[in-house]
């Protein structure tokens, strides 16, 4: 299936955002792991690794945080780069929900608080 529709991904919740796959395994993707990540105003980031690396393109909105202890925040058209094995949080500290185009390798695999986790929205 060439075209996957923003209409028919399924939105994920965890941690108090939602993601919506766009190009994914499971949507039938077998190199790259694409989905929108929609965070809400004045959420908090939860620190996390990720074995690959990983883009924010941000679409709307501020996208803040930190990535290896630096603090970084990214507006419209700005991208956060986040290299695998670089323990990051990237949240919204502002008064307006941010979008974001999140970019990885299929097979993609999160450490949270030590333990394996495969995001939900990567599969």
């Amino acid at each position: 299936m060439p075209a996957l529709s923003y209409a028919d991904a399924p939105t994920v919740e965890a941690h108090g955002i939602s993601a919506r796959p766009m190009a994914v395994p499971s949507r039938g993707s077998t190199e790259l792991a694409i989905w929108y990540l929609n965070v809400p105003p004045r959420s908090d980031p939860q620190e996390h690794s990720v074995d690959k690396e990983e883009v924010f393109v941000v679409q709307s909105g501020v996208l803040s945080g930190h990535i290896d202890g630096v603090a970084v925040a990214a507006g419209p058209g700005d991208a956060l780069l986040v290299p695998p094995g670089v323990p990051f949080a990237v949240g919204n500290t502002g008064d307006e929900p941010t979008v974001a185009l999140v970019c990885t390798s299929a097979g993609v695999t999160a450490t949270v608080q030590g333990s394996p986790v495969t995001p939900p929205w990567s599969r």
